[in-house]
């Protein structure tokens, strides 16, 4: 009986405990989630270096894009998969750039394969060609994507990305 009990009290207790903690980041960070997130590796932030982001579920697409000349191949982590890592719990979020540009970008957006592109043509995004990490639309999977709204959202050299509740 006593077997029982303590086996239903560990069972109990892995229910309630995350199924993964995110890890620290082991080189340079690259991507900061702040605001209503549940795991978190910094303090009360979610900071992922580039090899995290990259093992993340994502998708590579060939696009134009009104910032690129001709078809351009992205690929990166979908923005869900990183919200998701983060335990982001919000509607909406506040995608910000190393300018200090901002973008409000409602969490919905993330439903649909957004990415978050860590490369360009194979080869990671320099800052002075927007990146580190760029958020780009699926323009290749819905031409209605194509549009000052989604352009307005689709923000380059990305550092920090606020979850609002």
């Amino acid at each position: 009986m006593k077997a029982l009990a303590s086996a239903c009290m560990l069972l109990a207790t892995l229910a309630t405990a995350p199924a993964w903690a995110l890890d620290k980041p082991k080189g340079e960070p690259v991507l900061t989630i702040t605001g209503a997130i549940s795991e978190t590796n910094d303090g009360g932030n979610a900071v992922f270096d580039m090899p995290m982001l990259e093992a993340l579920a994502g998708r590579t697409a060939s696009m134009e894009t009104p910032w690129t000349e001709g078809k351009v191949e992205f690929s990166g982590p979908f923005l869900r998969e990183i919200l998701k890592a983060a335990g982001a719990k919000g509607t909406n979020l506040k995608v910000k750039a190393l300018n200090d540009y901002a973008a409000d970008v409602p969490t919905e957006d993330a439903e649909i394969d957004t990415i978050l592109a860590t490369k360009m043509n194979g080869k990671p995004m320099p800052v002075r060609e927007k990146g580190p990490l760029m958020l780009v639309y699926p323009f290749d999977q819905d031409k209605g994507l194509y549009n000052e709204k989604y352009f307005g959202r689709s923000v380059w050299q990305i550092k920090e990305i606020e979850v609002l509740p």
